[in-house]
């Protein structure tokens, strides 16, 4: 009996002892399992995080940027303003035609009497000349310039520096384009009261002679932004003007 018995726990002993080690076996394989599992998800994710490209911080505009765009808009808004209030001629402008008896023509179209001029030309023909040549009849002056390349094409007609002049139909050489000086300030400041008439100013010792004048009102008609003409109203000549300034780019 004692002999059953010890075999007995013998065998329950290795029994025990054997489902204790298949026990432990299978915990040690399902931790290197789980850890083979971890380890790949590293893996796969290290190798999606470097397959991701890395986003670019976007650079932010500085202060002194955006200061200098700001003060471009300015300027450039500014531009325009004025050059908009410089040629905005309308339909109805002043003229003057002046010039020194041993001088040549200059003329000038103002928007307003007292506005500053936004065309000023000095004609090659003597102020003596035109005189003479109004006082036999009607006198047409055209001005031609040549049309510019493509990319000069944004310069308006009033802008441009050098024409070839012609007088009833003759050429009379070149009138070019004139800043408005001291001077030129000063003959229009002296006939801005005048709404139409002809007349002599007193000579200056600048210059050294008499002024000749003559100043009007001129109905403007626009054909194109490449033709212009201006035709002096007066009254007195029954509907036929005795002055008209045709500008033409050819």
């Amino acid at each position: 009996m004692a002999t059953r018995r010890t075999s007995q726990d013998t065998s329950k002993r290795h029994f025990l002892w054997t489902i204790k080690v298949g026990a432990e076996e299978n915990q040690v394989r399902s931790s290197k399992s789980d850890e083979e599992e971890t380890n790949g998800r590293r893996a796969a994710l290290k190798t999606h995080a470097v397959s991701l490209p890395t986003p670019r911080k976007k650079k932010l505009p500085s202060a002194a940027s955006v200061s200098i765009a700001r003060l471009r808009s300015v300027v450039s808004d500014f531009r325009r303003s004025r050059s908009g209030l410089l040629f905005g001629l309308g339909s109805r402008v002043v003229g003057t035609l002046f010039g020194y008896r041993r001088g040549h023509v200059r003329f000038a179209l103002q928007r307003e009497p007292n506005s500053p001029p936004a065309f000023l030309v000095e004609l090659a023909s003597p102020i003596s000349g035109l005189v003479r040549e109004m006082a036999s009849g009607s006198v047409r002056i055209a001005l031609e310039c040549d049309k510019r390349r493509e990319g000069d094409r944004n310069v308006r007609l009033l802008e441009e520096t050098v024409w070839r002049t012609y007088c009833n139909g003759k050429k009379c050489g070149f009138a070019t384009r004139r800043d408005v000086g001291a001077n030129e300030r000063s003959i229009l400041k002296a006939v801005e009261p005048i709404s139409m008439g002809a007349g002599v100013l007193p000579a200056t010792e600048a210059e050294g002679g008499e002024l000749m004048y003559m100043r009007a009102t001129f109905e403007r008609i626009v054909g194109s932004r490449d033709s212009e003409a201006f035709y002096m109203m007066n009254p007195d000549s029954n509907g036929a003007p005795e002055l008209s300034v045709y500008l033409l780019r050819v």
